[in-house]
């Protein structure tokens, strides 16, 4: 993060005037006009729409004439019904067929050219998709090209994986006198549902590694961040079979219990929250039949031990509570201090905090950026006087002030359990800070939590460290060292415990976690070496190979 020093404190006033007329904003960052999305990918073909339409309204207030300020409208998509949505449903199962059809049949080496065709299609928008990355959910523009890249790099290291395992899939077992082929199948219809805050690379960790193991998708975009995939429609269409890649819109409540209620929905892939989780699993008739890879909500806790570098501690609490306003599902939500460090952490903090550059995303070195989710200051607000209400303080000055639809970081403390913050994920940028005289304090809070995902230890002793280890990592999935909780790199695994996660993700394990092994078996005798030498001499099977992908 790029850091300016300032002389004065954060006011209204002066959050006023990051916000600038239209006039002002360069050109190089500007929108060439209006998107408004009038089609939709379904079983082939961009369908026209003539009905109803969403307006995209960008965080990006920009002030006008009459001295007031009106988020920018960036354009607009459609809100389709049930109906177009059990259409889309139809094609993905036309397509899957039973797992006859033309996608689940294909050998993994002719999925792997479709995607890479996809992807070099994909890299041609870029420059589009990541304005609106930027323009639909504020993330600074140097961010929005990181997470573009990061998501074709992902894509290459799925394909690489996928050949990885179908290589060691090539080869036949003999156990026992049973000579068999294991290989990896698909599960049939994926429900694929991304989340905002990392629109493009969440939603494609899962759609892409569902794909390419040869299911069907049905693919709903993020409320926010919606019109970034209109650029890519077109790429999905020339480049997978009708039907295998379908788009769906409209408002989720009135189009995905149809479709989840269908039982025709094989995978549900879900980055939000739990509840909406819990409620769509709910909807399907055979829940045992219904496979779910979900990223659901966290509380990701630091631990400042009376051991720690207070200025390592301080470097990274920072990253890690507002790296794009907070608004992270692996971001520092609730940060415990020993309360012989706290004076001096929260000093330091509010200096670091002091010296992020805030404005508009498009500026070179901004970390702080205005929010996508109109409610998003309101509920903020709620949180802080909530807080205060119980007896916290906000440490940094200014920290609180709103302007249209930027927050500045607040650091509050004491933070206790009578407060919002203690338990809530305020997915913002507010930082609680808890002080404990006792490490089993926040070990505590930790095995009551209803979520599991991270945590974050800071200590230089090799003991005291060993000592968190051992409890912890039977409540979250992920111990961090001296560092701030996060995601990758992409070959390690994400998952969570509790209410944080049901599946694993990582580029081998997805492709895992969107199949199934299959396998072809039979007596190792003479007849039956005969009959598979010649369907694979023969290539009668796709499934029955020892092609060898280079």
């Amino acid at each position: 993060m790029e850091v300016q020093e300032k002389t004065a404190p954060v006011t209204q006033d002066s959050l006023r005037r990051i916000f600038v007329s239209s006039s002002e904003v360069p050109a190089e960052y500007a929108l060439a006009g209006e998107l408004h999305q009038r089609e939709y990918l379904s079983n082939g073909f961009m369908k026209e729409w003539a009905g109803a339409s969403h307006e995209v309204y960008s965080p990006v207030a920009l002030a006008q004439p009459d001295g007031t300020y009106a988020r920018k409208l960036i354009g607009t998509y459609p809100v389709c019904t049930e109906k177009e949505a059990l259409e889309a449903l139809d094609a993905a199962v036309t397509a899957y067929d039973n797992g006859r059809g033309a996608w689940p049949t294909m050998g993994v080496d002719g999925r792997i050219r479709c995607v890479e065709h996809f992807t070099q299609k994909m890299i041609a928008q870029k420059d589009q998709v990541v304005k609106l990355i930027m323009w639909e959910i504020g993330k600074s523009f140097a961010d929005s090209v990181k997470e573009f890249d990061r998501t074709v790099e992902y894509i290459y290291a799925t394909i690489d994986a996928l050949k990885n395992i179908d290589r060691q899939s090539s080869r036949f077992e003999i156990e026992q006198g049973i000579i068999a082929q294991v290989r990896r199948s698909p599960l049939g219809v994926v429900l694929c549902m991304g989340p905002f805050n990392y629109p493009l690379n969440e939603t494609f960790t899962t759609l892409i590694p569902a794909l390419i193991m040869g299911n069907t998708i049905l693919f709903k975009p993020p409320k926010h961040g919606t019109l970034l995939f209109y650029p890519l429609l077109e790429a999905f269409r020339t480049s997978f079979p009708e039907g295998v890649v379908n788009t769906i819109y409209g408002r989720g409540h009135a189009i995905v219990p149809a479709l989840m209620k269908s039982g025709q929905v094989n995978v549900l892939t879900l980055i939000g929250s739990s509840k909406v989780a819990d409620e769509l699993k709910k909807l399907h008739p055979k829940v045992n039949r219904l496979r779910a890879i979900l990223g659901l909500d966290a509380k990701n806790a630091a631990i400042i031990t009376q051991n720690a570098d207070l200025k390592l501690s301080v470097e990274e609490t920072v990253l890690g509570s507002l790296s794009f306003n907070g608004q992270r599902c692996t971001a520092l939500k609730i940060i415990f201090v020993h309360r012989s460090k706290v004076d001096a952490f929260l000093e330091g903090l509010t200096q670091a905090v002091a010296k992020l550059k805030f404005g508009m995303p498009w500026e070179k070195g901004v970390a702080l950026t205005p929010l996508p989710e109109p409610h998003k200051p309101a509920y903020l607000k709620e949180c802080i006087d909530d807080a205060l209400a119980h007896g916290a303080q906000v440490v940094n000055p200014g920290g609180g002030t709103a302007f249209e639809s930027f927050v500045y970081p607040a650091i509050l403390y004491p933070v206790n359990e009578k407060m919002k913050l203690y338990r809530e994920e305020q997915f913002g940028p507010i930082i609680p800070v808890v002080a404990y005289d006792d490490l089993e304090e926040p070990i505590q809070y930790l095995i009551e939590s209803t979520h599991g995902q991270q945590v974050s230890i800071f200590s230089q002793d090799a003991a005291e460290v060993a000592s968190l280890i051992d409890p912890l990592v039977n409540q979250v999935s992920r111990v961090n060292i001296n560092c701030q909780c996060q995601r990758g790199p992409d070959a390690f695994p994400f998952t969570g415990r509790k209410d944080s996660a049901e599946g694993t993700l990582s580029v081998v394990d997805a492709l895992r976690a969107f199949s199934i092994r299959s396998l072809v078996a039979t007596k190792f005798n003479e007849n039956n070496k005969q009959l598979l030498n010649q369907i694979i001499s023969e290539e009668k099977s796709t499934f029955l190979s020892t092609k060898f992908i280079f």
